[in-house]
């Protein structure tokens, strides 16, 4: 495209044809022209009028606004003069008449200098300035068209859902996004200020990187949630990419890969606490769990780290139950290791938020085993947090406010503490899919439902199955260096066995004699190795021996006795047994 030049507060500009005065002023650095009414995403159309400069052209001088105007050949553009500014201020004059209580106003007439509006002020509580952003972003971008104009003249109006068409909006806060003024927000859009339920980890956008170590790191794209799967446009996406990486027609794909050693490392997921009503969670306002609070607490989170209520206002007292789904014979009997100090660090961070609020830890046995776990402990009593020795009963609402039920083991007493937010140290319990995957990969798994390691001592990160490894929390729960310790001699042991090129199998393994075996395929369900497979044109099972642990399951439930377990046949056992008799 061709380039013409022209000139912007006497700065030399360079800029292509069909350029906006104002993107060539941003591409110069100049950004102090203002605007309520632009977004890259549309066609500008001037409606504020606020990016007003004046341009010389041709010896004529005149104001127009660089949002609309395309940069020409000579062209002379002044976007601070005493004309232009004088333009804006009368502008604000405007805009404070119609939304005086609008901060965005606001501060642009404490920038300018302006104090007050000449004109009258009809609805002192007025927010929208008719920039129509929301609707033109509703309908050309989003496709949804529920946001629109009404009325003419002095009376037009910006007509918000859902006052008028609710069916139509799709909940994108699209329009919440780009409103100046700040009139529409999502929490207004579904009926609350800050909402708890917002709290659950999960992708805040439709485009987002699935975990910061994901392999290959790159975004995908939730068709789930994206604009452009629900409504046909947006492709907002598609716009900006400047590598022309999006493809919208790209479908999920399963990969086949051939591998010598497999790391399973699943992870754990969080206890559900709504099985314990007692404690009131989903029922109750307030009543959080530890991953919610951690969400909360975030500074990326929906408060921007501000710990709050659900009202919006700041808790004065709180609760925290440690081993809510742990050490329970009704739930998980084993310790979940991690909830004891991670519930310490929420009280060491309730009283750095709020600052005097008062925290309460509730529990069993505090379990501080790590380097510098029991320094913590005592900085975090010096730090005034109450510990109560007892798991409370219940959790009750009364009078506005939570009151936990709790026998002082060590007051020997009973209590009822009142808080204002109560949170859920959780269990980490094994993922759903766990015996799945444990099929999956001839995995054994312990009484608690985690994978069972080849020996827990001697051989913590192997299995019973060769070349598969396990580390963290798949394994049994743990915190996050006995997870990095664990994931590195996995990683080590597997380099371990690739470096060597060729590796020893079991010799006591098991051997099928091909003219006894009648093909009832009844090892093949047995073996939990998957070492068996079948030959259907000879009607026969066949033993792969790299699989085969000698477990010996085929061999003693083979109906026709084809299987033998090398070195453990009739005659080798008899000889043993008579050599330990004579």
């Amino acid at each position: 495209m061709a380039e013409v030049s022209l000139k912007i507060d006497d700065k030399e500009v360079v800029a292509e044809e069909g350029t906006t005065v104002l993107e060539a002023a941003r591409s110069v650095g100049i950004d102090d022209i203002p605007t309520l009414c632009y977004h890259e995403a549309l066609e500008p159309y001037g409606a504020c009028r606020l990016c007003t400069v004046e341009i010389i052209s041709k010896g004529r001088s005149r104001l127009v606004t660089s949002c609309t105007y395309l940069v020409e050949e000579g062209l002379e553009v002044k976007t601070r003069n005493d004309m232009v500014i004088n333009g804006r201020k009368m502008l604000i004059e405007l805009l404070l008449a119609r939304c005086p209580e609008a901060k965005v106003i606001q501060d642009l007439a404490k920038e300018y200098g302006v104090e007050k509006t000449r004109f009258k002020v009809e609805k002192p509580e007025e927010l929208c300035i008719l920039c129509g952003l929301c609707a033109r972003f509703c309908e050309e971008v989003v496709g949804a068209s529920a946001i629109t104009f009404t009325k003419r003249g002095t009376e037009r109006e910006v007509t918000v859902l859902p006052e008028i068409t609710p069916d139509l909006c799709i909940g994108c806060g699209a329009c919440a996004m780009v409103c100046p003024t700040g009139l529409i927000t999502c929490e207004d859009l579904y009926g609350r200020k800050i909402v708890h339920s917002e709290l659950p980890l999960g992708p805040n956008t439709a485009i987002s990187v699935p975990i910061m170590q994901a392999v290959p790191n790159v975004p995908v794209i939730d068709p789930d949630h994206c604009i452009h799967f629900k409504t046909g446009k947006c492709k907002l996406c598609e716009r900006f990419c400047e590598r022309e990486a999006i493809n919208y027609e790209m479908e999920d794909e399963y990969i086949e890969i051939e591998v010598g050693n497999i790391i399973v490392a699943t992870g754990f997921q969080p206890f559900d606490p709504s099985a314990l009503r007692q404690y009131g969670y989903g029922e109750l306002d307030n009543v959080i769990t530890s991953l919610e609070f951690e969400r909360l607490v975030n500074a990326a989170g929906p408060t921007e780290g501000r710990i709050v209520l659900k009202d919006g206002s700041e808790p004065k007292t709180i609760g925290i139950i440690h081993c809510v789904g742990s050490r329970d014979k009704n739930c998980h009997e084993y310790c979940s290791q991690v909830c004891c100090m991670y519930s310490m660090k929420f009280g060491h961070l309730v009283r750095e938020h709020v600052p005097g609020a008062k925290v309460y830890e509730f529990y069993i046995d505090l379990r501080a085993v790590g380097k510098a776990f029991e320094e913590f402990y005592n900085r975090v009593l010096d730090e005034g947090t109450v510990f109560v020795r007892g798991r409370p009963s219940d959790v009750i609402a009364e009078n506005g406010r939570l009151i936990l039920q709790v026998e002082d083991t060590l007051a020997d007493c009973e209590r009822r503490v009142p808080v204002d937010m109560v949170i859920l140290s959780i269990a980490l319990e094994p993922r759903s899919d766990a015996e799945e995957v444990a099929r999956l990969f001839s995995l054994s798994r312990s009484a608690d439902g985690f994978f069972l390691e080849k020996h827990p001592k001697l051989d913590p990160v192997a299995t019973m199955s060769d070349g598969i490894f396990v580390a963290g929390c798949c394994q049994s729960p743990k915190d996050i260096p006995q997870s990095v310790v664990q994931a590195s001699a996995a990683a080590a042991r597997a380099l371990a066995m690739i470096s060597l090129g060729k590796i020893e199998i079991e010799a006591a393994t098991s051997v099928i004699d091909e003219t006894k075996c009648a093909g009832c395929k009844t090892c093949l369900e047995l073996c939990p190795y998957n070492a068996i497979s079948f030959d259907e044109e000879k009607n026969v099972s066949l033993i792969n021996e790299a699989l085969c642990k000698g477990c010996g399951t085929c061999a003693s439930a083979c109906p026709s006795g084809a299987i033998t377990a090398r070195h453990f046949n009739d005659e080798q056992i008899m000889a043993e047994i008579e050599g330990v008799l004579i």
